[in-house]
């Protein structure tokens, strides 16, 4: 399974020169498990995606946490979609009937939000909506369960395993003022690898609880409660700069060795195994 960060950044995109090295671009990971490609979540990283593809024709299935703008505000610059021999498959799981991942994109891509881009896009495009807890299986030899999160609106997390491996990607999700959720912490079981919603230090958290968002201490214990293998840092605080993001990875470091902070042009590749 190989992994391939192309946005880290969460709220808000954060060009310039003090976010260059961890980037500035929203959520976007790209998931290659042999010929299948997964893309999750489709921030303003997700430009970048398409522009790496030089044209070619993509089929692949975007797993969305769920449609707040930062993780959707990609899609309409994503060149596949403008492809007529591209297959786009969109999962969903965090919107209560009747609405839908569908209903939420389509008006996204309306007036006032945006240009009429709905007639626009070539791209062989379909949506399929799930519940928090089922399992999906893109492809036989590929499994993807979910988990709901604990998000204002809604967020899903997910669990691919492929060919041994098993990726874990736990963002947009708050933590609770007790310790690790035990649910989530049975979700992410001995995972090979884990993503996980980072925004705030301790000292950012007080001030924000209740926002959705999580801390990078409490990522540490829930790896270290779930036997997760790799920790991941995702969905950096708007105001975190490179400096910032360097004392938090040297924190992380000394408290869990071999821990990650997410950066633009990461790439991991998680081993499958009998």
């Amino acid at each position: 399974m190989f992994v391939r960060i192309w946005g880290a950044r969460g709220s808000v995109p954060t060009p310039g020169p003090t976010t260059l090295r961890y980037g500035g671009n929203t959520l976007c990971i790209e998931v290659q498990c042999g010929s299948h490609t997964l893309i999750l979540d489709g921030g303003s990283g997700l430009r970048g995606l398409g522009t790496s593809l030089a044209g070619a024709a993509l089929n692949a299935d975007i797993l969305l946490s769920h449609t707040h703008l930062d993780h959707v505000c990609g899609l309409p610059f994503f060149r596949p979609m403008f492809d007529r021999h591209s297959h786009l498959r969109f999962w969903g799981g965090h919107l209560a009937p009747p609405e839908g991942i569908e209903t939420a994109l389509l008006r996204a891509w309306q007036a006032p939000l945006m240009p009429d881009l709905q007639k626009e896009f070539r791209a062989q495009i379909s949506y399929h909506d799930f519940r928090p807890g089922d399992r999906l299986t893109p492809h036989p030899d590929l499994t993807v369960d979910t988990i709901g999160l604990r998000h204002p609106g809604g967020a899903v997390g997910y669990r691919i395993a492929w060919a041994g491996a098993n990726l874990c990607y736990i963002t947009d999700t708050e933590h609770l003022a007790a310790g690790p959720d035990p649910a989530l912490a049975r979700f992410v079981g001995g995972a090979d690898a884990m993503i996980y919603d980072a925004s705030y230090t301790d000292e950012e958290y007080a001030a924000r609880v209740g926002w959705g968002h999580s801390t990078w201490r409490a990522g540490v214990a829930l790896a270290d409660a779930a036997g997760v293998g790799t920790l991941i840092l995702f969905h950096h605080e708007p105001s975190h700069d490179d400096a910032m993001m360097d004392t938090i990875a040297q924190d992380v470091a000394r408290q869990r060795p071999g821990s990650l902070v997410a950066a633009e042009g990461m790439e991991l590749t998680l081993p499958g195994k009998p």
